[in-house]
């Protein structure tokens, strides 16, 4: 079997994880979207902490939960997002506007679509959680 999408499977494994609840998830192979997409994830206290464990191949990740999470996903091709063009893009994938957040590849890095509509730039949409 091959695998399509690392960022895909790591998250299919998370919403899964938290849909059983588990309070902590093996994600592998690593990378470094994961790593990023995981550290936003973070940040806005939807799941507690992540550690990286070195196996001298791909890596690991393991992931600690807090129930907090409801779904999360990618969103594939990774469609190009304009300044101006975010908060459409956000009412159709997000359940509300009080909750959840899409994650954007911008050029000043991977960051949530409120943080890239406050420096005003744009990227390409990677995926979404709430």
């Amino acid at each position: 079997m091959v695998l399509i999408s690392v960022l895909n499977n790591a998250l299919n494994a998370i919403c899964n994880a938290e849909k059983r609840g588990k309070r902590q998830v093996l994600l592998r192979p690593a990378s470094k979207v994961v790593i990023k997409f995981l550290t936003v994830m973070m940040k806005h206290g939807y799941i507690q902490e992540f550690e990286y464990v070195d196996d001298k191949r791909s890596g690991k990740i393991v992931v600690f939960l807090n129930g907090r999470l409801n779904k999360c996903g990618v969103i594939s091709p990774r469609f190009d997002v304009s300044h101006s063009d975010i908060e459409n893009l956000s009412s159709y994938i997000l359940p509300s506007r009080q909750f959840g957040y899409l994650v954007l590849s911008t050029s000043a890095g991977i960051m949530d679509h409120e943080e890239a509509k406050r420096k005003g730039t744009g990227g390409k949409i990677i995926g979404f959680f709430y």
